[in-house]
């Protein structure tokens, strides 16, 4: 076989079913849904199918690869979409030739940039995947100038959030396909060409046991019957949410959904039925609506004060209020001071500008 002559591009909509058929077939770990950003190739030679493969979105918790990068946790969050994970690498039965994978691996890198840029808007900095140490050793991924950087701690992601016990540990490798990728993931500004979507962070344990302390001194505006999940756990979430990317009410409801049991338990939420409940979005809507703009403003203040402290740098902007104008006929100017590391917005001020 030649392996200049053999071919890597993204599976035709027509061949999905036939590409997760033989995933579930021959691949240890079966077929994969296409949830999220994830792309998926077939190689072929002279129209012939030799491998599968599928790149999906990168894992949100890994040790080994977050030591690697040396990034810290408020860097992490914002930036894990220049990140793609390699899911599924299947050579199918009866196609093993010397060197096939290496030539597979390096095509990849050659294309899923492109690929990766023109389908989602942003690029790619680093590859990474996970070997399972009972069934393989990574070879191919050496051969092919993967580097191993340490094992995860065995512990899978589930419904309920992450499996209680640690199982069996995987392999980490990781590929860069940038110049100092370490340095640019870990740098405290980055260039506004890489970002995607809003601003957001990864609020550790702490900050969210932290959270509901800061709006205890709020008084509550619903009566006192009927109160099913406490003021403070409520403005609490709906500030983490926020602080993490979400826009309007059903965004933060989504994002509190999405909370696993023991962070809903570091944010004091209602323990029902050997379950911790989070506020409903009509819940949240009702309070944010309710609650005094000036009160909320102090409590924020207040929790920015105590990790302000982690920011080496802050960012001041500005935005003209589309019609908002006073009795003289000025416009509203808001200005606004942000942390370029924990892109928390420390305070806000209106200035009103001549017409």
């Amino acid at each position: 076989m030649d392996l200049r002559e053999i071919i890597l591009r993204p599976v035709a909509v027509a061949e999905e079913a036939r590409f997760q058929s033989l995933l579930q077939a021959y691949h240890y770990l079966g077929s994969l849904p296409k949830i999220g950003h994830t792309l998926w190739y077939v190689v072929t030679y002279h129209g012939q199918w030799l491998a599968l493969l599928s790149f999906c979105a990168a894992a949100w918790k890994c040790a080994a690869r977050d030591r690697w990068i040396g990034w810290d946790l408020r860097y992490q969050y914002d930036r894990l979409h220049l990140i793609a994970n390699n899911a599924r690498f299947l050579i199918l039965p009866g196609q093993h030739f010397p060197n096939l994978a290496s030539r597979i691996l390096s095509l990849c890198e050659r294309r899923l940039k492109q690929d990766w840029s023109e389908r989602f808007g942003h690029p790619l900095w680093l590859l990474e995947t996970f070997v399972d140490p009972r069934y393989f050793h990574g070879t191919i991924y050496r051969a092919a100038n993967w580097q191993y950087v340490g094992n995860t701690r065995g512990f899978r992601r589930t419904r309920a959030g992450y499996s209680n016990a640690a199982q069996a540990p995987k392999l980490v490798f990781v590929r860069p396909l940038v110049d100092r990728l370490q340095a640019r993931l870990c740098a405290p500004i980055l260039d506004p060409s890489y970002h995607h979507g809003a601003p957001k962070l990864m609020l550790s344990a702490e900050q969210m046991r932290s959270l509901p302390a800061f709006f205890a001194d709020i008084p509550d505006p619903r009566r006192a019957a009927g109160r099913r999940h406490p003021l403070p756990v409520v403005l609490a979430i709906a500030a983490a949410a926020v602080l993490c990317g979400a826009r309007g009410y059903k965004a933060i409801s989504a994002w509190a959904q999405d909370l696993g049991q023991k962070a809903r338990a570091r944010f004091r939420c209602r323990y029902r039925n050997g379950r911790y409940e989070v506020p409903s979005r009509t819940i949240i809507r009702d309070v944010l609506t309710r609650v005094q703009p000036q009160f909320l403003d102090q409590a924020l203040q207040g929790w920015n004060r105590q990790y302000a402290l982690k920011d080496e740098g802050l960012a001041i902007d500005g935005k003209t209020m589309c019609n908002a104008i006073d009795e003289e006929g000025r416009q509203t100017h808001i200005l606004g001071a942000v942390g370029h590391d924990s892109k928390i917005c420390h305070t806000q001020k209106k200035l009103p500008l001549c017409p």
